[in-house]
């Protein structure tokens, strides 16, 4: 299935034009939480095997209805950094993700599909990383990497945005509207091998990344294992899977389009207009100011 957030928050099955309204089925909206009906959805399934019926969901066409983010509030968005060889390559690193291990970004720069990505500084270099993003169905601790893909519930399109600057990765990637998902979560038995699917993202119409997951350098099964070994992944968490060569930067007005092989095609627009100088944020010291009195 490709299940989807759309309106206020509603949880829909995509069938062709269509999307099927399952909303009622899993209780009251109010029951769902911030986190939104498809995690409340994800969660009950883990917990006694919850099922849908799309017979009898009550249809609409897609075209009518405007698709939120799928999972508004993740638990965790875990990031792999330099996950390609390509992309350690064009940014001159010498290390990847064996030896820079994951990290975290915040929930709460998480954005749907049509929203923009709102640029924070105006004279930082800002880009685009398409990426994989992997879902996790059922709680996983130190899992094989045999058994890594029984633990995944689906997967959807992702963007990690990120500044340019001297902080950390988590800093620089955690920005409000600085995670870019959707525009739906395809179930993963609907994806066979999550390691041989093509991906593409275009700004303004011009490819900037085009590789095949099978370059990665950790795989899907990989990833999930090495992650359980450092943290307990837990429904509704979304991997990262890490960005390919052709990162770039983005500017207002811009367009950015991910689309990968089964999943989908994510769009979302650029918008600078609240973008200030880097050295005007919150916290910044002057040079030689002294400890604080």
């Amino acid at each position: 299935m490709r299940l989807a957030l759309f309106d206020a928050g509603r949880l829909g099955a995509v069938l062709g034009d269509d999307i099927a309204d399952l909303t009622d089925q899993l209780g009251t909206p109010a029951t769902h939480g911030p986190a939104g009906a498809l995690h409340h959805y994800i969660e009950q399934l883990a917990e006694r095997g919850a099922r849908l019926d799309l017979a009898t969901a009550p249809r609409t066409p897609l075209a009518d209805v405007t698709l939120r983010a799928p999972l508004p509030r993740p638990g965790k968005i875990i990031g792999a950094p330099v996950n390609y060889l390509d992309h350690k390559a064009e940014m001159e690193y010498t290390t990847s993700i064996a030896e820079l291990g994951v990290f975290l970004k915040a929930n709460s720069s998480v954005i749907g599909p049509g929203e923009p990505i709102r640029l924070p500084y105006s004279d930082k270099r800002t880009d685009q990383e398409g990426e994989l993003g992997v879902v996790i169905g059922r709680t996983a601790s130190h899992v094989s990497a045999e058994d890594a893909l029984d633990h995944v519930f689906g997967y959807t399109c992702l963007l990690d945005i990120t500044v340019r600057s001297d902080e950390d990765r988590s800093t620089r990637k955690s920005f409000d509207t600085f995670t870019p998902i959707g525009p739906w979560v395809v179930t993963a038995d609907e994806v066979p091998d999550p390691d041989a699917l093509d991906l593409r993202c275009d700004v303004n119409g011009t490819t900037r990344q085009k590789v095949n997951t099978r370059d990665l350098i950790f795989g899907v099964p990989e990833l999930v294992a090495y992650i359980s070994s450092v943290m307990t992944l837990h429904p509704g968490d979304v991997i990262a899977t890490g960005t390919p060569a052709g990162v770039g930067p983005l500017q207002h007005d811009d367009t950015v389009v991910v689309d990968i092989e089964a999943i989908g095609r994510l769009e979302v627009t650029v918008d600078a207009t609240r973008a200030t100088p880097y050295d005007q944020r919150p916290g910044r010291r002057a040079p030689h100011s002294g400890a604080k009195r």
